[in-house]
């Protein structure tokens, strides 16, 4: 059911789990499932803080409205992407995120979280290109599956709007956590997309960000095993959801670029090796590391002892998927969150954009190839 106790507190971090706290290193963090006596609220802010991350929530936002909507082209077509304001992720503890600034750190009623998904459908734009839209990725900055901070009834509300305002659309993708993911659920929006005039596959977006087991739950505190993460997979099998993985490029201090680059490329060939045995059509999606505002990025930047990528060793890492049986999508937005001079968009970088950009429309390894040879010799 929605919103049940994490299967992932049996195994978080590959074993690193010591009666009520997880370790990580020399921090201990509180999971992410709050005792009965404890608020989120006061949980949200003590994961954070024992993350070493200093922002705060944003208390400000008008609740009936969206925290951001944009338009992305991949090479499933036009995409719709939505930010819903809701009560933050209730992991919290990712050290080099701080997409929960976003987010309030107490609940979000279904209603308003209603009045911001008719707010996107009533959008000008949205309106206007209805038509065109073939995909669209849902998020709240946490967990969409997460019925204690994205409600079943805004839940249903999205997908009857999603079914009425975008008839062409092939893809319906919701960015969740592992263990808010069950059976009953996937079986049930499934079912939804299938009633659609045109039939839509559902993916489901899971954070991964390093693919190193150490780097991604001792050093960055994702709380994510591999055998989490396959459980996962398994699930999804028989409904035939599609997978996207979010990786970040050189997310971590404790990294050198090349390091940066060797990791992505572990993890491009563990999700090809994954999606041959499993069946699984995965997707990708490689976000080149900005420094985050309020995280301990933003000291190690101001100390000079972190630089983001450089995007030319992105495209690096992304030409090692070529002949895989994965699709790459490069992320380049930091939507707004980066601190000024730490972003991995520098100047002098718009042909490398541009290659990108294309890249991910299209996803021709022979073309970003001859753009990296060119650019290497300086043309």
């Amino acid at each position: 059911m929605r919103g049940r106790l994490p299967d992932l507190l049996a195994d978080v971090g590959d074993g690193y789990l010591a009666g009520s706290h997880v370790v990580r290193s020399d921090v201990v963090v509180t999971p992410p499932e709050p005792r009965s006596d404890q608020p989120i609220r006061r949980h949200l802010l003590e994961a954070t803080q024992a993350s070493g991350k200093t922002y705060t929530f944003d208390e400000q936002h008008d609740p009936s409205v969206p925290v951001a909507h944009w338009f992305q082209h991949s090479d499933d077509g036009l995409v719709l992407f939505i930010v819903l304001y809701t009560q933050a992720c209730r992991w919290s503890c990712c050290t080099g995120c701080n997409l929960p600034s976003t987010s309030s750190g107490d609940p979000v009623h279904y209603g308003d979280i209603i009045r911001q998904i008719d707010r996107v459908f009533r959008n000008h734009e949205v309106v206007t290109r209805r038509n065109e839209i073939r995909k669209t990725i849902v998020s709240n900055n946490g967990s969409v599956l997460d019925e204690a901070t994205f409600p079943t009834t805004a839940l249903l509300h999205l997908l009857v709007r999603i079914n009425q305002d975008l008839p062409q659309m092939a893809v319906l993708s919701l960015e969740t956590r592992a263990e808010y993911v069950d059976i009953e659920e996937l079986e049930f929006l499934a079912r939804v997309m299938r009633e659609r005039s045109t039939p839509a596959e559902i993916e489901l977006a899971v954070g991964f960000e390093a693919f190193d087991d150490d780097l991604r739950n001792r050093v960055f505190k994702k709380g994510l095993s591999l055998a989490t993460f396959e459980r996962l997979v398994d699930r999804i099998r028989h409904p035939n959801f599609r997978l996207k993985c979010y990786f970040m490029q050189k997310p971590v201090v404790a990294m050198s670029d090349d390091e940066a680059v060797e990791d992505i490329r572990r993890g491009v060939d563990y999700l090809h090796d994954l999606s041959l045995r499993t069946g699984v059509r995965i997707n990708m999606h490689l976000n080149p590391t900005f420094v985050a505002k309020g995280t301990p990025l933003e000291e190690a930047f101001r100390r000079g002892t972190y630089s983001p990528p450089q995007l030319d060793d992105v495209m690096r890492a992304v030409l090692h998927g070529a002949a895989k049986s994965i699709s790459i999508f490069v992320g380049l937005y930091d939507e707004g969150l980066c601190v000024p001079g730490g972003s991995f968009r520098r100047p002098g970088d718009d042909r490398l954009v541009g290659a990108l950009e294309s890249f991910n429309r299209t996803q021709d390894y022979g073309a970003l190839a001859e753009f990296s040879r060119q650019f290497s010799a300086g043309f």
